[in-house]
């Protein structure tokens, strides 16, 4: 059996979240420029295993890191048919790190994670501050470092960034939360 190719509906569908919460929230001082200048590369993997997903990780972080930064500043890779699991997927963050650390991508790229039922330690599957890191799908955030400096050396403190958003969506509510993703 081959896989099927990719839908392009999980990634019209991680645009509009991305729109409509990530930016449309400024949940991410990273997000808004890159996409302004369409320099952020959406790609849905059809990969099922971890290991096809490692080989996509792979082929994307290298990718990255030989693009000039105008024209890809930052991937998403979003794997909707593998890690649906929560539990599952943080595990394979730390697979992840290790890709970074064996391309020698450390301290140039990182990666954030991002999760359909992504829950913070200590928090119930419901409390709204776990919106923060979710997303229609599994995805990893390839982000530069330089990326993150710039915003920095912008004067953007980045470290409050969790805490801000939130008291932003505890503020908002869940029913105005959802509100954002209907159309």
């Amino acid at each position: 059996m081959h896989p099927s190719p990719p839908s392009q509906d999980a990634i019209k569908h991680t645009q509009t979240w991305l729109e409509r919460i990530v930016i449309g929230l400024s949940l991410c001082p990273f997000a808004r420029q890159p996409y302004l200048n369409d320099a952020i590369r959406f790609v849905e993997t059809p990969a099922r295993t971890e290991e096809a997903l490692v080989a996509d990780l792979l082929q994307e972080l290298t990718l990255l890191q030989q693009t000039p930064i105008d024209e890809i500043e930052t991937t998403l890779l979003i794997h909707p048919h593998v890690l649906d699991d929560f539990l599952d997927y943080n595990d394979f963050l730390g697979i992840a790190d290790a890709c970074i650390e064996e391309l020698g991508l450390e301290g140039v790229i990182q990666v954030a994670g991002f999760h359909p039922m992504y829950q913070f330690a200590g928090t119930r599957v419901d409390d709204i501050e776990n919106e923060t890191n979710r997303s229609p799908y599994p995805m990893m955030h390839l982000i530069r470092e330089e990326s993150i400096t710039r915003v920095r050396d912008a004067g953007a403190s980045t470290e409050d960034i969790p805490q801000r958003n939130i008291a932003l969506l505890q503020e908002m509510g869940r029913a105005a939360f959802s509100r954002l993703m209907e159309e």
